[in-house]
């Protein structure tokens, strides 16, 4: 079961689907594995509380995932995201909201189920694993500026 919290209203002013944006995400991202999923759809304060609380970082990000513990089971664990700046990172990188959202709730649920990018290898091999997810849902390869301008 994937459960979407809206609690900024300003995600659903900018996308009246968003609902069902963040639903079809999250469902590839889960492919066939059995659990629960919560994504919230927050303010940048919301997210900037949690992330100083629980990562000692007392500042907005685009996206935090809070795996569950194991004996939580099927609960797979939390995503949470701050509309604002998630917008703002949309616009500066040429994206569709909706697009740039997918992403995010698909890169979130990817480390509810245990992938990480703490090193090159393990970045490279998530990375290619969300363009999978992504394509197969329509949406362009996020990845692809950032990569072009390494050349």
């Amino acid at each position: 079961m994937i459960e979407i919290e809206v609690e900024d209203a300003a995600w659903t002013a900018a996308l009246p689907d968003v609902d069902a944006v963040v639903m079809r995400a999250a469902s590839a991202a889960l492919g066939a594995v059995e659990g629960d999923v919560v994504v919230l759809l927050t303010d940048d304060a919301g997210v900037q509380d949690l992330n100083a609380r629980f990562r000692d970082k007392d500042r907005p990000t685009n996206v935090l995932s809070f795996p569950a513990a194991e004996s939580a089971f099927p609960h797979l664990g939390d995503v949470v995201l701050g509309y604002a700046y998630c917008a703002a990172e949309a616009e500066t990188q040429g994206k569709t909201l909706s697009d740039h959202l997918s992403h995010l709730v698909v890169h979130g649920v990817l480390h509810l189920l245990g992938r990480d990018h703490e090193d090159e290898a393990e970045a490279e091999e998530m990375e290619a694993e969300e363009r999978e997810i992504l394509a197969a849902l329509g949406v362009a390869d996020p990845y692809a500026v950032e990569h072009e301008a390494d050349a």
